[in-house]
Order: structure tokens, then C-alpha cells, then sequence
């Protein structure tokens, strides 16, 4: 049986160590193809690129960057640039994509563009508590049975996945749940210095709602949220 073809993108940029961790897993799992933004798009949501030119560079076999967003990338990968990929991997992000995070994440834009596209997605971020140093060794060792179990179970037409990794230690064990996103909005306080304005809530602070994917991963749970477009 022919390998499976995995694209591979992000928003934090085509040289991040998340996007490197995601690439030597999906290598495990079959052929790499990385198509990824040049620069970092965090926070972009699902802008897309219509009215002006986008460049593409090819950095290595397989490998290209795009001057533009993660949707941007996914739509460039899969109409114009390699062809007959199986599944579309976003990640990993460097912080949490949980809750109302879906709708400003490019990282999650990502998979649920390659869903509007027709291919099966999954959108992988790494939640860090505040103060505690991230080990990308670590989130290695927790996505890893992950993914692989995702994509041997397979995922719906126009459908994505969403999974967030807890923040553990010391090889804590995890446990993966499937759960729905929560629908509660995020700490919104802002700072203001005369005309000036600047977001000061807390992400850990956020409400949340009990057996959601916030309340999960806060509590070091491995959550899989089903998306439906």
C-alpha cells in the first residue's frame, strides 16, 4: 500500500520548532510535504489572500514557504502545488487553541481550510502554563500515539479535528478525550493609557465550562474536539 501523503503547515512560521516536531512525527506516518507561511500569522484567523500576488519559495525537496497565511498556504499546497495528498496536518502551535481560540487561529484556520478543500485535517497546539518552560521533547512523546490514532481512525468529509496538548512534567501521563470546544469568550480587560489601549486579560483566568475542551486541558487531558464545517 502506497504511503500516505501528509502536508504539513502552520502559523507560527515555516521555522518553528513545533512545525519540526510535527514534521519528524508525520514522517512516521508517511511522505512529508511542508508548504508553511515565511513569516509568523498568529492570531490571523481564516484571512485568506485574493487581490494581490503571493511568492512561493522552495527551500528544500518537498519543502516551500509562502509570503502569506496559513489558509493561504493550505489553498496554494492543494490546488497548485503538490498533488494527491491524503491528510493535512496544522501545528504544533506553540500555546493553546481551545474554545472561542477557533476563531482567531491560523492555526485552525489551516485544517479547516484543507476541510472546505475536501481533505481530512487535523489542527494540533501545545497549551503552555504560564511560567513553566515547554519541553518540545515532551510534546513529541504526547502526539505521537495521537496522530497516529486520528489518522487510523480516519475523519468525515467536511469535518477537522481540533487537538490540544496539556502542559505536563516529568512524563506525566496524559489521557486523550474527545470533548466539544467550549463556546465561553476569553478574559476581555484591556489596559488603557490615554488613547491607548493594550489586551490585558488572562488566558488561564478564561471561564470555562466543566467537561469541555478548557477544562480539560487545563487539567492535563489530551483533548479532540470533531469539527464540523
Amino acid at each position: 500500500m502506497a504511503p500516505l501523503r501528509i502536508l504539513v503547515t502552520n502559523d507560527d512560521g515555516w521555522d518553528a520548532p513545533g512545525l519540526a516536531v510535527l514534521k519528524s512525527l508525520a514522517a512516521e506516518l508517511g511522505e512529508v510535504y511542508m508548504l508553511a507561511p515565511r513569516d509568523p500569522h498568529s492570531y490571523t484567523g481564516h484571512r485568506v489572500t485574493e487581490d494581490g500576488s503571493l511568492l512561493l519559495s522552495e527551500i528544500a525537496p518537498r519543502e516551500f514557504t509562502l509570503a502569506g497565511t496559513p489558509a493561504d498556504c493550505v489553498r496554494v499546497a492543494l490546488t497548485a502545488v503538490f498533488q494527491d495528498i491524503d491528510w493535512v496536518l496544522s501545528g504544533i502551535n506553540r500555546g493553546g487553541n481551545l474554545g472561542s481560540d477557533l476563531f482567531t487561529s491560523g492555526t485552525v484556520a489551516a485544517a479547516r481550510e484543507a476541510a472546505f478543500l475536501g481533505k481530512p485535517a487535523i489542527a494540533i497546539s501545545q497549551y503552555i502554563k504560564r511560567g513553566v518552560p515547554l519541553e518540545w521533547e515532551r510534546s513529541c512523546e504526547v502526539a505521537r500515539p495521537v496522530l497516529a490514532q486520528l489518522l487510523a481512525q480516519g475523519c468525515s468529509p467536511k469535518s477537522y479535528l481540533n487537538v490540544n496538548l496539556p502542559h505536563t512534567q516529568n512524563g506525566d501521563p496524559a489521557a486523550m478525550v474527545t470533548c466539544d470546544a467550549d463556546n465561553q469568550p476569553l478574559d476581555v480587560r484591556f489596559h488603557r493609557d490615554g488613547d491607548s489601549l493594550r489586551f490585558a486579560g488572562s488566558y488561564q483566568a478564561r471561564p470555562r465550562t466543566p467537561g469541555r475542551d478548557i477544562d480539560l486541558c487545563f487539567q492535563g487531558a489530551i483533548t479532540v474536539s470533531r469539527l464540523q464545517l
